[in-house]
């Protein structure tokens, strides 16, 4: 069929069937023989190239329509993949390239070219094309949209994470000005009503002295002395759940110490604190004691509440140069569905991240929950004085 390849196109009746065929179809087609030369091309392939049939016919087609680049640097034959399926006796498919115009204008295109044998012999190859224009166009608006996809979710992380971390630092300035002013009102309840009540029981054990000889007197003054000491037990526990005395006199550890023999006194959940002992010293600074303090307290509050437990251990480590506060139970464990569901648990990671310590709280070994607050590079001091503000 190929063997007068050069002459196929001229013959009258194979170019009828050629063109039937050929015409059938949107794509572009064409052969050449192992010159470069067309020996046939389809309407189709040579309107998109801006000829007619017979105008392409016997036309080298790279210098015609594959001669340079897509920047117009000129393009070696050596280089034309078409050429390249008989030179090397395979197919090829590109879609990288592009095809130039009787105008001078290009086109993106895709194009396929193999090798036409007859019986083992190469004779020439055919191309077929098209125009991938609307292609490229949806792929740049795909890309530009998803570029611009990405640069507003990148704004508007940007602007979440800035709403975060204005939440953050308003948590911490109001958890800051929660204990300025739970000191104030603790300094002032100590001097006002603290100076009262104890005059007032001081007056009430005096008279209670005087009355002796009047029994139902003696009675009634010894209830009211009695009234008198249970309020004044009563301020002292507020005085401690606002501002306790011990954290600034004697340091952290002996103020988690004393709110664990609290905490066992009221609700028979046995405790224990363990510091290692060359952290027994270690002072913090007023601001770092008084977060751990809380959230040691705030962890409590969760056993006592949620855990169904019968033990709780504090420990206090230093762990790769890191201070490690760990609050662990012998109860129920988490819920599944998630650590930081409760307000108490946020904010026992609220104070952390306030400290710039990271919050792990997950289940214990041996069942359980571990609440771990690790503070890296903590600046730490020895002695009874504490840098930071009240």
């Amino acid at each position: 069929m190929f063997k007068h390849l050069s002459s196929l196109s001229h013959h009258a009746a194979w170019r009828r069937q050629l063109e039937l065929l050929l015409d059938s179809t949107g794509e572009g087609i064409y052969g050449i023989d192992l010159k470069g030369r067309c020996v046939f091309i389809n309407k189709a392939g040579a309107s998109m190239l801006g000829y007619t049939p017979d105008e392409v016919l016997g036309r080298n087609m790279h210098y015609l329509m594959h001669h340079s680049y897509a920047n117009r640097d000129l393009m070696p034959v050596c280089d034309c993949q078409i050429f390249k399926a008989f030179q090397q006796n395979e197919g090829c498919r590109v879609d990288s390239e592009v095809l130039w115009r009787r105008d001078g204008t290009s086109f993106p295109a895709e194009y396929a070219s193999y090798p036409i044998f007859e019986g083992s012999a190469v004779v020439g190859a055919v191309v077929t094309f098209n125009d991938i224009s609307a292609r490229i166009e949806a792929q740049n608006l795909r890309a530009a949209v998803q570029v611009e996809l990405e640069r507003r979710v990148l704004e508007r992380t940007a602007e979440l994470q800035q709403a975060h971390d204005r939440l953050r630092r308003l948590s911490a300035h109001m958890n800051t000005t929660r204990e300025r002013e739970r000191a104030r009102i603790a300094r002032e309840m100590h001097d006002d009503l603290g100076a009262k009540l104890t005059a007032f029981d001081l007056e009430l054990k005096a008279l209670a002295y005087r009355v002796n000889e009047v029994p139902e007197l003696a009675l009634r003054i010894g209830a009211m002395v009695k009234l008198s000491e249970g309020a004044m037990d009563s301020l002292r526990r507020i005085l401690s759940d606002l501002r306790p005395g011990l954290l600034d006199h004697l340091g952290l550890w002996p103020a988690i110490e004393h709110l664990l023999g609290e905490f066992m006194a009221r609700t028979r959940i046995q405790t224990i604190l363990d510091v290692q002992p060359d952290l027994e010293m270690v002072r913090l600074g007023r601001d770092a004691e008084i977060a751990v303090y809380r959230i040691v307290q705030e962890a409590l509050t969760n056993v006592h509440k949620h855990a169904r437990a019968s033990r709780v251990e504090v420990s206090v480590q230093c762990e790769d140069h890191a201070l490690v506060i760990r609050v662990q139970d012998d109860g129920q464990g988490l819920p599944v569905q998630g650590v930081s569901q409760g307000f108490g648990l946020m904010g026992i990671e609220e104070r952390a991240w306030d400290l710039g310590a990271k919050c792990s709280i997950g289940p214990a070994l041996g069942g359980g929950t571990s609440i771990a607050i690790t503070m890296p590079n903590v600046m730490v001091r020895h002695g009874s004085s504490a840098g930071g503000q009240s």
